[in-house]
C-alpha cells in the first residue's frame, strides 16, 4: 500500500515507527501472536501500513492477507440497514415483530429453563429496531455463558453458521426462548445484529452476501471482502488461532481448509466476514467522510451523524448499562451508536482520544477506529481469540495518538 509522509499530515514518523518495534518486541517475538498488520491514516491517506510475522506455513503476511474480522461486520450490516431506513423501507421507531412476526408476544425471562420450561412475563416495551442496533433488545450470545438463557442459545446451536440453521429457523427457534431483560432497560453484546442482517434480507428479498456485495462493496470497490472466500484467493486467508487455557495459543482454523472458504448456512451480519486492511479502510474512510467517498454516495451525512450519536437511553455509557460479560471496547465514558462504540467522555477512558470518536473490533483481535475531530483512522488486524487475551487496542491507540503533532482540535 502506498503510503505519504506522516509529517505532511500532523504526524511523527519515528514515533510511529516505534509502534512497530513494540509490536515486534511485545508481541511478535514471545508468540502471542503469529502474525499482524497496522494501517494508519490521516485525511483518508495512509501515513503507516507494516506487516509482522506469518500469516500461515512460514509465509509472511503480505499486503492483502485475508483476516476473518468478525464482529467488524456489525458496522456494515449496520449501514446497509440504515440505507434502507434513508429509503423509507423501515424506521428506527419499528417493532422488530413488523418484520419478524414470529416474535409478536416474545416475553422476558422469569423462570424455568435446563430442564423445567420457561416462564415469561411481558415487556415493559416493545422490541424496536434501534434495539438491536445499539444491543439493548434483550438477546444474548451463547458464549456469555452465565445462566439459563445462555445456555438455550448453545443447546440450541443457533451461532453455528455452517450448521442446521439459516436465518429464518435462527428466529423461529429464538421465538421459543424468552429475552433475558426488557428492551431499551439495559445493554448486552448480542445477536442482534445477525437479527438486524435477516431484517435486510427480507425487506429486499435476498441474501445478506448480495445486498451488502450490490450496496457497499461493489461501490466502494471493496473486491476483498466477503462471507464466502472464492477459491482463487484461499491461498490469502490466514491461519487463525485460539488460546486455550492449558495449552496456550492453538489452532483454531486452517487458512488452507478454512470454514470461511465454505458457504455458510446463515450469513451472520454480526461475524461472518473476511476482508483485508485495504478493503476495510475504504469503508472507514467512507464513514469519516460523512458517507461518501470517490464521489460514490452510501449514506447521507445526517444519517452518519445520527449513527455516530450515543444511543444508549438517558446519555448513559456501558459503564452503567452493560450485563454482558464481554464486550470490544472499554465501558467508562463509552456510549453506543448504531453500529459500534462512541466515545462520549474520554477522562474515564484513561486513553487519549476525541468526543465523537467511533469504533469496534471482533473476537480474533481485529479492530478498527475512526476520529472524524483529527481525521484519523487505524486499523489493527491479527487471528487470535478471545479478543480481551491482550490489551493490544489500549496500547496501540494510545501510541498512535502520541504520534499526532498538529491536533485538529486545537
Amino acid at each position: 500500500m502506498q503510503t505519504v509522509d506522516p509529517a505532511t499530515l500532523g504526524m511523527d514518523a519515528g514515533r510511529l515507527q516505534r509502534i512497530d518495534r513494540f509490536l515486534e518486541e511485545r508481541y511478535l517475538k514471545p508468540g502471542r501472536f503469529k502474525g499482524m498488520q497496522l494501517l494508519v491514516s490521516r485525511e483518508g491517506q495512509p501515513v503507516h501500513f507494516a506487516n509482522f510475522g506469518e500469516m500461515r506455513d512460514g509465509r509472511a503476511v503480505q499486503n492483502d492477507t485475508l483476516f476473518r474480522i468478525a464482529s467488524m461486520t456489525k458496522p456494515v450490516t449496520s449501514v446497509a440497514f440504515m440505507q434502507l431506513v434513508e429509503e423509507g423501507k423501515v424506521a428506527l421507531d419499528d417493532p422488530v415483530h413488523r418484520i419478524i412476526p414470529e416474535w409478536k408476544g416474545l416475553g422476558v425471562y422469569d423462570g424455568g429453563g435446563g430442564s423445567a420450561p420457561f416462564m415469561s412475563k411481558p415487556t415493559a416495551a416493545p422490541m424496536r429496531m434501534v434495539d438491536l442496533l445499539r444491543h439493548t433488545a434483550g438477546l444474548t450470545y451463547s458464549f456469555q455463558n452465565r445462566g439459563n438463557i445462555d445456555a438455550a442459545y448453545r443447546a440450541t446451536k443457533i451461532e453455528d453458521w455452517y450448521g442446521q440453521h439459516d436465518l429464518d429457523s435462527v428466529v423461529k427457534t429464538l421465538a421459543g426462548i424468552p429475552l433475558e431483560f426488557s428492551p431499551g432497560e439495559a445493554w448486552n453484546y448480542s445477536v442482534a445484529t445477525d437479527i438486524l442482517g435477516l431484517i435486510v434480507q427480507r425487506i429486499e428479498g435476498k441474501g445478506l452476501d448480495q445486498v451488502l456485495r450490490e450496496r457497499i462493496f461493489a461501490p466502494l470497490g471493496m473486491e476483498d471482502t466477503f462471507f464466502q472466500v472464492p477459491g482463487s484467493k484461499t491461498d490469502r486467508l490466514a491461519d487463525c488461532y485460539t488460546m486455550h487455557p492449558e495449552k496456550g495459543t492453538v489452532m483454531y482454523d486452517r487458512g488452507e481448509a478454512s470454514a470461511w472458504s465454505k458457504a455458510p448456512t446463515q450469513f451472520s451480519g454480526g461475524g461472518g466476514l473476511v476482508s483485508t486492511a485495504a478493503d476495510y479502510h475504504r469503508f472507514c474512510t467512507m464513514l469519516m467522510n460523512k458517507g461518501e467517498l470517490d464521489g460514490v454516495r452510501i449514506l447521507g451525512p445526517k444519517t452518519i451523524a445520527l449513527m455516530t450519536t450515543n444511543h444508549l437511553p438517558g446519555g448513559a455509557d456501558l459503564a452503567s448499562m452493560s450485563r454482558s460479560l464481554f464486550s470490544e471496547a472499554t465501558n467508562a465514558g463509552v456510549g453506543f451508536g448504531l453500529g459500534f462504540a462512541v466515545t462520549i467522555n474520554v477522562a474515564p477512558t484513561l486513553v487519549p482520544g476525541s468526543v465523537g470518536e467511533f469504533y469496534w473490533g471482533g473476537m480474533f483481535s481485529t479492530a478498527f477506529h475512526i476520529d472524524p475531530v483529527e481525521r484519523l483512522i487505524f486499523i489493527f488486524m491479527t487471528q487470535l481469540s478471545p479478543s480481551n487475551t491482550y490489551p493490544v487496542r489500549r496500547e496501540l491507540k494510545t501510541m498512535i495518538y502520541s504520534a499526532i503533532t498538529e491536533s485538529r482540535a486545537c
